[in-house]
């Protein structure tokens, strides 16, 4: 076991950060002793509360997950060194280890099932799942009987469809996929091989010419920020040309990347060296009001996915 090369006290967390900003630069580890959260349920991150004569800066465990997850590092499990004191590792994520910065000549196969995008299943990320789960429920999954989804890949997203509704209503659900990897497809198709599910394979800029009758609900998560979508248009067209008079939409927009097996918060801008948000914003509000205007009910939720829900307004 290696020893902790640091022991925190009292000082500041701004101390603790510059600490690790500073040890991470040259090592792969960062290791270091500080207070067991367990120590008290009743304190709050920052309180001071002296032991044995010594003054210490209480932090739970979720302020320390947290701040390995700023500093891109996965949180090792702790080690209890004496009956006060912890020992905490955070270990460095290995930054080319992802997905988005994966060099593929079949670029219609960065998604596929060679991909390490391929690997990832979003429904095992509680806060992926709880927004996930509450837009679903909030358009009325169990009354939906034509889904479209864009960007379908393995087929996630109906899964978790699949496990809210009984097997009757599941199979009464007409279920369309399109995506351009054509592996992730026919995984899908073996994945959901009912007769109510249908799988596309199909540029999705070029919707119009897979004729298809409109949908009740649409979902597209992580796939409309594509560069190669002209948004704003392409949105508008959806809402206008492929969904009901009375369809509900699910957009799921990244606000994170995948470093290293891990998910971490914050959509990554162009020219900036950390999270900045605008571009996400921008999209997220334009089409808040865009929908609004075209009297729909519209609540924005999650966090390393940001989801917009979208439901029509009965007017009478």
């Amino acid at each position: 076991m290696q020893k902790a090369t640091k022991i925190f006290t009292h000082e500041s967390l701004l101390n603790i950060n510059h600490w690790l900003t500073e040890h991470l630069q040259s090592n792969h580890q960062a290791i270091f002793e500080v207070l067991n959260p367990d120590t008290s349920d009743a304190l709050f991150s920052g309180e001071t509360i002296t032991i044995d004569q010594i003054p210490y800066c209480y932090r739970g465990y979720k302020a320390w997950v947290n701040l390995a997850e700023l500093h891109h590092c996965k949180m090792r499990t702790p080690l209890k060194l004496t009956k006060h004191t912890i020992q905490l590792t955070f270990q460095k994520l290995n930054k080319e280890k992802s997905f988005h910065t994966t060099i593929i000549k079949n670029r219609e196969e960065k998604y596929g099932t060679t991909s390490s995008f391929f690997k990832i299943n979003k429904n095992e990320e509680p806060t992926f799942l709880n927004a996930y789960h509450k837009a679903l429920q909030a358009v009325k999954i169990e009354h939906r009987t034509h889904i479209l989804n864009l960007g379908i890949n393995k087929g996630d997203e109906f899964e978790l469809i699949e496990q809210m509704v009984n097997k009757q209503i599941f199979q009464k659900i007409k279920l369309i996929g399109i995506d351009h990897s054509q592996s992730a497809l026919d995984f899908a198709k073996e994945r959901f091989s009912e007769k109510n599910t249908a799988f596309y394979k199909q540029d999705i800029n070029k919707i119009a010419e897979l004729n298809l009758e409109p949908s009740d609900l649409i979902i597209s998560i992580g796939t409309l920020q594509s560069p190669s979508i002209n948004y704003k248009p392409f949105l508008m067209s959806l809402v206008q040309n492929h969904l009901t008079q009375n369809g509900a939409l699910i957009l799921g927009f990244p606000n994170s990347r995948w470093i290293d097996q891990e998910l971490i918060y914050g959509a990554k801008a162009p020219n900036y060296p950390y999270s900045e948000m605008s571009l996400l914003f921008n999209d997220v509000i334009f089409a808040k009001k865009y929908l609004q205007q075209k009297k729909f009910r519209v609540t924005i939720t999650g966090r390393e996915y940001i989801f917009l829900t979208a439901t029509r307004i009965n007017l009478k």
